[in-house]
């Protein structure tokens, strides 16, 4: 699936319906340079489904979590991580099986990225921003393809 997102807003809108269509387990791997809007996607993902007024970037507490009505949701910016098994430290296995992850920066995360996460791109694209979510996984898959914005 691929988006073109001309302004900010655009992207809290994609973030929003991406929420609505997250189930308990899901993985949301967000790649993208600093200032691509990683953080206002996580941010817009998050109000939809809490009563969260402030979301702050968990850039130097590495992580922070919310309460949704369905499932515990996880936001994880792994920037300032040192190597990949500092993800152990934090309780991401955890947070993979009992909720949603939003990652930032899951590079940072070696080979421990799961194998059937959704992985979010956020490119600069002319005057705004392409966005494009896929996944190996089947069934996340057929998921995405009936995703409608």
């Amino acid at each position: 699936m691929e988006f073109i997102c001309k302004t900010e807003q655009d992207t809290i809108i994609l973030g929003q319906k991406i929420a609505d269509f997250a189930l308990k387990g899901d993985v949301f791997a967000l790649y993208g340079t600093l200032g691509m809007g990683k953080t206002v996607f996580c941010r817009a993902f998050i109000q939809k489904l809490t009563n969260a007024k402030e979301v702050p970037s968990p850039t130097f507490t590495l992580l922070q979590t919310y309460s949704s009505q369905n499932f515990e949701i996880y936001h994880f910016d792994l920037y300032r991580l040192k190597s990949p098994e500092e993800i152990f430290e934090i309780g991401m296995e955890e947070a993979m099986y009992d909720g949603v992850s939003l990652i930032e920066w899951p590079e940072k995360m070696g080979n421990y990225i799961p194998k059937k996460a959704f992985i979010v791109k956020i490119l600069s694209y002319e005057q705004g921003r392409k966005i494009t979510i896929e996944s190996n996984d089947s069934q996340k898959q057929k998921r995405l393809q009936s995703f409608e914005i």
